[in-house]
Protein backbone atom coordinates (compact mmCIF):
# COMPACT_ATOMS: atom_id res chain seq x y z
CA UNK A 1 0.00 0.00 0.00
CA UNK A 2 0.91 3.71 -0.49
CA UNK A 3 2.65 5.91 1.93
CA UNK A 4 0.06 8.15 3.41
CA UNK A 5 0.60 12.05 2.98
CA UNK A 6 2.67 14.12 5.06
CA UNK A 7 0.48 16.87 5.55
CA UNK A 8 -3.56 16.81 5.96
CA UNK A 9 -5.73 14.98 7.27
CA UNK A 10 -6.78 12.09 4.58
CA UNK A 11 -10.06 10.25 4.68
CA UNK A 12 -10.64 7.38 2.98
CA UNK A 13 -14.10 5.78 2.03
CA UNK A 14 -15.75 2.50 0.68
CA UNK A 15 -19.43 1.16 0.69
CA UNK A 16 -20.79 -2.21 0.66
CA UNK A 17 -24.25 -3.64 -0.40
CA UNK A 18 -24.16 -2.09 -4.06
CA UNK A 19 -24.86 -5.79 -5.64
CA UNK A 20 -27.28 -7.29 -3.42
CA UNK A 21 -30.64 -7.12 -3.66
CA UNK A 22 -32.32 -6.28 -0.58
CA UNK A 23 -31.18 -4.39 2.36
CA UNK A 24 -29.34 -1.11 2.94
CA UNK A 25 -26.09 -0.15 0.79
CA UNK A 26 -23.50 1.03 3.52
CA UNK A 27 -20.33 3.45 3.39
CA UNK A 28 -17.90 4.13 5.47
CA UNK A 29 -15.48 7.27 6.59
CA UNK A 30 -12.07 6.62 8.06
CA UNK A 31 -8.95 9.10 8.94
CA UNK A 32 -6.59 6.70 10.18
CA UNK A 33 -3.96 7.84 12.94
CA UNK A 34 -0.18 7.81 11.69
CA UNK A 35 1.03 7.44 15.37
CA UNK A 36 -1.51 4.57 16.01
CA UNK A 37 -0.71 2.09 12.75
CA UNK A 38 -2.90 -0.95 12.09
CA UNK A 39 -1.32 -3.80 10.62
CA UNK A 40 -3.24 -6.11 7.72
CA UNK A 41 -5.44 -3.57 6.62
CA UNK A 42 -6.17 -4.61 2.55
CA UNK A 43 -9.50 -5.17 0.74
CA UNK A 44 -12.62 -6.50 2.52
CA UNK A 45 -13.21 -8.85 0.24
CA UNK A 46 -9.60 -10.26 0.45
CA UNK A 47 -10.16 -10.95 4.07
CA UNK A 48 -11.74 -13.36 5.84
CA UNK A 49 -14.57 -13.14 8.03
CA UNK A 50 -12.72 -13.24 11.00
CA UNK A 51 -10.26 -10.88 9.97
CA UNK A 52 -12.56 -8.29 9.11
CA UNK A 53 -14.11 -8.51 12.59
CA UNK A 54 -10.88 -8.60 14.24
CA UNK A 55 -9.52 -5.30 12.07
CA UNK A 56 -12.97 -3.57 12.54
CA UNK A 57 -12.61 -3.32 16.33
CA UNK A 58 -8.98 -1.77 15.73
CA UNK A 59 -10.34 0.98 13.26
CA UNK A 60 -12.68 1.56 15.46
CA UNK A 61 -10.24 1.77 18.54
CA UNK A 62 -7.37 3.50 17.24
CA UNK A 63 -8.45 5.73 14.19
CA UNK A 64 -8.32 9.57 14.27
CA UNK A 65 -11.99 9.52 13.36
CA UNK A 66 -14.30 7.19 11.71
CA UNK A 67 -18.54 7.22 10.70
CA UNK A 68 -20.70 4.70 9.24
CA UNK A 69 -24.11 5.70 7.08
CA UNK A 70 -26.46 4.58 4.85
CA UNK A 71 -28.81 4.92 2.57
CA UNK A 72 -32.04 2.90 2.71
CA UNK A 73 -33.63 0.13 0.28
CA UNK A 74 -36.33 3.16 0.12
CA UNK A 75 -33.63 5.30 -1.21
CA UNK A 76 -32.23 3.03 -3.25
CA UNK A 77 -35.35 2.67 -5.06
CA UNK A 78 -35.97 6.39 -5.62
CA UNK A 79 -32.79 7.51 -6.33
CA UNK A 80 -30.86 4.15 -7.87
CA UNK A 81 -28.34 2.26 -6.26
CA UNK A 82 -25.46 4.95 -7.94
CA UNK A 83 -26.83 8.08 -6.37
CA UNK A 84 -27.90 6.18 -3.11
CA UNK A 85 -24.61 4.85 -2.59
CA UNK A 86 -23.12 8.91 -2.70
CA UNK A 87 -25.75 9.65 -0.33
CA UNK A 88 -24.39 7.24 1.81
CA UNK A 89 -20.85 8.34 1.17
CA UNK A 90 -21.94 11.85 1.97
CA UNK A 91 -23.53 11.29 5.27
CA UNK A 92 -20.28 9.10 6.54
CA UNK A 93 -18.18 11.92 5.15
CA UNK A 94 -20.22 14.57 7.43
CA UNK A 95 -20.54 12.06 10.77
CA UNK A 96 -16.67 12.80 11.19
CA UNK A 97 -15.46 14.19 14.36
CA UNK A 98 -12.78 16.01 12.11
CA UNK A 99 -12.75 17.94 9.08
CA UNK A 100 -10.84 15.88 6.84
CA UNK A 101 -8.35 17.76 4.15
CA UNK A 102 -9.15 15.55 1.25
CA UNK A 103 -11.19 12.72 0.68
CA UNK A 104 -10.18 9.63 -1.56
CA UNK A 105 -13.16 7.88 -2.51
CA UNK A 106 -12.49 3.61 -3.67
CA UNK A 107 -13.95 3.63 -7.39
CA UNK A 108 -14.19 6.02 -10.12
CA UNK A 109 -16.61 8.76 -9.01
CA UNK A 110 -16.89 10.80 -5.74
CA UNK A 111 -19.75 12.21 -4.23
CA UNK A 112 -20.13 16.14 -3.68
CA UNK A 113 -18.63 16.79 -1.05
CA UNK A 114 -17.30 20.13 0.94
CA UNK A 115 -13.85 19.00 1.13
CA UNK A 116 -11.57 18.02 -1.46
CA UNK A 117 -11.92 14.64 -3.00
CA UNK A 118 -10.22 11.50 -5.05
CA UNK A 119 -11.60 8.88 -6.35
CA UNK A 120 -9.21 5.92 -6.66
CA UNK A 121 -9.95 2.99 -8.72
CA UNK A 122 -9.33 -0.33 -6.58
CA UNK A 123 -8.25 1.99 -3.64
CA UNK A 124 -9.33 -0.33 -1.09
CA UNK A 125 -6.36 -2.23 -2.21
CA UNK A 126 -4.03 0.27 -2.42
CA UNK A 127 -4.73 3.43 -0.02
CA UNK A 128 -5.02 2.50 3.95
CA UNK A 129 -7.45 5.04 4.84
CA UNK A 130 -9.99 3.23 2.09
CA UNK A 131 -9.00 -0.40 3.09
CA UNK A 132 -10.11 0.60 6.68
CA UNK A 133 -13.77 2.10 5.39
CA UNK A 134 -14.19 -1.02 3.31
CA UNK A 135 -13.74 -3.19 6.31
CA UNK A 136 -15.91 -1.11 8.18
CA UNK A 137 -18.75 -0.63 5.89
CA UNK A 138 -18.49 -4.83 5.14
CA UNK A 139 -18.62 -5.71 8.58
CA UNK A 140 -21.41 -3.07 9.24
CA UNK A 141 -23.49 -4.63 6.17
CA UNK A 142 -23.25 -8.00 7.30
CA UNK A 143 -23.81 -7.92 10.32
CA UNK A 144 -27.20 -6.22 9.15
CA UNK A 145 -28.07 -8.96 7.00
CA UNK A 146 -27.91 -11.17 9.93
CA UNK A 147 -30.21 -9.03 11.62
CA UNK A 148 -32.34 -9.42 8.44
CA UNK A 149 -31.84 -12.97 8.30
CA UNK A 150 -33.95 -13.41 12.06
CA UNK A 151 -36.58 -11.36 11.02
CA UNK A 152 -37.10 -13.25 7.67
CA UNK A 153 -35.37 -16.56 7.94
CA UNK A 154 -36.64 -18.37 4.93
CA UNK A 155 -34.40 -16.18 2.78
CA UNK A 156 -30.95 -17.57 3.64
CA UNK A 157 -29.49 -13.96 4.25
CA UNK A 158 -27.13 -15.02 6.61
CA UNK A 159 -25.54 -16.98 4.19
CA UNK A 160 -25.92 -15.03 0.83
CA UNK A 161 -25.90 -11.43 2.49
CA UNK A 162 -28.55 -10.55 -0.16
CA UNK A 163 -26.40 -11.27 -2.93
CA UNK A 164 -28.53 -12.96 -6.30
CA UNK A 165 -27.20 -16.43 -5.25
CA UNK A 166 -28.75 -19.07 -6.98
CA UNK A 167 -30.38 -20.29 -3.05
CA UNK A 168 -31.62 -16.64 -2.71
CA UNK A 169 -33.17 -16.53 -6.02
CA UNK A 170 -34.87 -19.82 -5.37
CA UNK A 171 -36.01 -18.33 -2.11
CA UNK A 172 -37.42 -15.38 -3.41
CA UNK A 173 -39.33 -16.89 -5.93
CA UNK A 174 -40.94 -19.50 -3.27
CA UNK A 175 -41.50 -16.70 -0.72
CA UNK A 176 -42.41 -13.65 -2.49
CA UNK A 177 -40.81 -10.25 -2.15
CA UNK A 178 -40.89 -8.44 1.15
CA UNK A 179 -40.36 -5.49 2.33
CA UNK A 180 -36.59 -5.25 2.69
CA UNK A 181 -35.87 -5.73 -1.22
CA UNK A 182 -34.96 -3.41 -3.51
CA UNK A 183 -37.75 -3.60 -5.75
CA UNK A 184 -35.66 -1.34 -8.40
CA UNK A 185 -33.58 -4.14 -8.90
CA UNK A 186 -34.37 -6.63 -12.10
CA UNK A 187 -35.40 -9.88 -10.55
CA UNK A 188 -37.10 -8.60 -7.55
CA UNK A 189 -38.88 -5.95 -10.50
CA UNK A 190 -39.90 -8.98 -12.91
CA UNK A 191 -41.11 -10.64 -9.54
CA UNK A 192 -43.15 -7.55 -8.67
CA UNK A 193 -44.29 -7.40 -12.33
CA UNK A 194 -45.74 -10.95 -12.40
CA UNK A 195 -47.87 -11.79 -9.06
CA UNK A 196 -49.13 -14.74 -11.14
CA UNK A 197 -45.76 -16.47 -10.69
CA UNK A 198 -45.83 -16.50 -7.00
CA UNK A 199 -46.90 -19.34 -4.84
CA UNK A 200 -50.32 -18.34 -3.16
CA UNK A 201 -50.11 -15.80 0.01
CA UNK A 202 -46.67 -15.65 -0.82
CA UNK A 203 -46.13 -11.58 -0.70
CA UNK A 204 -45.28 -10.76 2.52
Amino acid sequence: MEAVPPTGLICGVDEAGRGPLAGSVVAAAVILDPARPIEGLNDSKKLTERARDRLAELIRERALAWAVAEATVAEIDRLNILHATMLAMQRAVAGLSHRPDLVRIDGNRCPVLDVPSEAVVKGDATVPAIAAASILAKTVRDAQMVELDVIYPAYGFARHKGYPTAEHLAALRLHGVADCYRRSFAPVRDLVANPELWPAGTLL
